[in-house]
């Protein structure tokens, strides 16, 4: 795992390609990043399938009642088939973007 903050964003890398041991990792230092936007990125686990975004699923309702975005990135899924509760994107830049906008609509109320 590997950690980059930039701001008021965290970045935090898979480096073991082993989503439920990430996502196992992520919730036990959370106190860490719960006051930061999170960008999961993934991008590099070719084996990542849709089956596995189930994992991430507490630690979304979690950050989202914080009211900080969690952006997971991933290109190799089907963007039809991820759940609602979940963002994903296929670029880290995209995840940046998302995160702009989410700031935006935050600011204004939405």
């Amino acid at each position: 795992m590997k950690v980059d903050q930039k701001g008021h964003t965290t970045i935090i890398k898979d480096t073991q390609n082993n989503v439920e041991a990430f996502v196992g990792k992520i919730t036990n230092e959370y106190h860490v990043f719960q006051g930061q936007n999170l960008i999961l990125d993934v991008s590099h686990n070719k084996t990542l399938a849709n089956a596995d975004l189930v994992h991430f699923k507490e630690l979304a309702k979690t950050h989202k009642k914080a009211k900080k975005s969690m952006i997971i990135v991933s290109d190799e899924v089907d963007f039809d088939k991820v759940p609602n509760y979940l963002n994903v994107v296929p670029s880290v830049l995209e995840a940046h973007d998302m995160i702009e906008m989410d700031e935006i609509e935050r600011d204004l109320g939405f």
